[in-house]
Parts: C-alpha cells; sequence; structure tokens
C-alpha cells in the first residue's frame, strides 16, 4: 500500500507535469491529466468564499475539456499567448469519499507574442485526485485565482 510519501511525490510530479504540458503548448494533453468524469472550475476566490457555483470556465467531462481545446485550436480568435507556471507543493488535507484532497498555490506568467510578460494570475488549486492507479489523475479541480477579475484573453486553461 502506497504511503502518504508515495502519494505527495506523485501528485507533485503530476503537477509538475500538468504545468509543462500548458507552459509547452501541448494543450491536446492537458485533458489525460483529468478521470472521464471530472469537474474543472476557474472561480474567484470571493465566489469560492461566499459558496457560489457560478465559474467562469466550467466542465463537467473530459470530453468537455477535450472541446475546449478543440475550439481554442479551431474556432476562437484571440493573441496568441504563452504561459509560465510556478507551482507550490502540493498540501494534502486528507481523505474526499472520491479520492486525495490537495491545494496547491500557482502564479501564472502571460507572455504575449510581442515578448510583454505579465502576472497573469495567482491563487491556489483545490484538487481532488484518483491515486489507485499508475500515475493520479484530477477528478476534481477548482481554480481559485487571487483576483475577481478576469482578462478577456482567458483561453488557456490555468
Amino acid at each position: 500500500m502506497p504511503s502518504i510519501n508515495d502519494h505527495f511525490f506523485a501528485i507533485a510530479r503530476a503537477q509538475s507535469d500538468y504545468a509543462r504540458c500548458i507552459d509547452d503548448d501541448r494543450l491536446e494533453e492537458w485533458p489525460s491529466f483529468f478521470e472521464e468524469a471530472c469537474l474543472y472550475r476557474i472561480t474567484s476566490a470571493a465566489s469560492h468564499r461566499d459558496g457560489y457555483e457560478a465559474s467562469v470556465v466550467f466542465a463537467n467531462s473530459r470530453g468537455m475539456l477535450t472541446d475546449r481545446i478543440s475550439a481554442l485550436r479551431e474556432a476562437n480568435i484571440y493573441e496568441r499567448q504563452a504561459y509560465r507556471h510556478l507551482l507550490g507543493m502540493p498540501a494534502l488535507l486528507g481523505q474526499a469519499a472520491n479520492g486525495l484532497r490537495t491545494e496547491t498555490s500557482f502564479m501564472v506568467a502571460r507572455i504575449m507574442q510581442d515578448g510583454t510578460t505579465d502576472l497573469y494570475a495567482t491563487g491556489r488549486y483545490l484538487d481532488i485526485w484518483n491515486t489507485k492507479g499508475e500515475t493520479p489523475k484530477i477528478v476534481e479541480r477548482i481554480v481559485v485565482c487571487d483576483s475577481s477579475r478576469f482578462d478577456t484573453l482567458l483561453a488557456i486553461p490555468l
């Protein structure tokens, strides 16, 4: 049976791989970090604190995540940009009914085509991980951004 340290390192590795996938523009691989039945939301700290379910981005299946990337690549028109994630270490918060609950702080810089780099988003990932397989998979990811202001260019997943 895996120890808590085994879970910690496996989740830290999965978090790192997740960020690299986005930062390296391998967005078609991004949905593979999630279980088929999953939840992915982006919301503000104030909305999360107040218990509001409304989200800036919402998906409740891996298929919806795949569709989001397809739309991003084929239909949406936006200024090309890249992200660079800086992640804290995951805090293991205990068991949930459907997996291991964690919290991980993040900072994301956005790099525009002209080279302009801005601090784009800060916040935390509130996750539930299925740790039963070879690689942990995200069952639920609530991206809680510290700011309640969202750039209209929120195209790439956080």
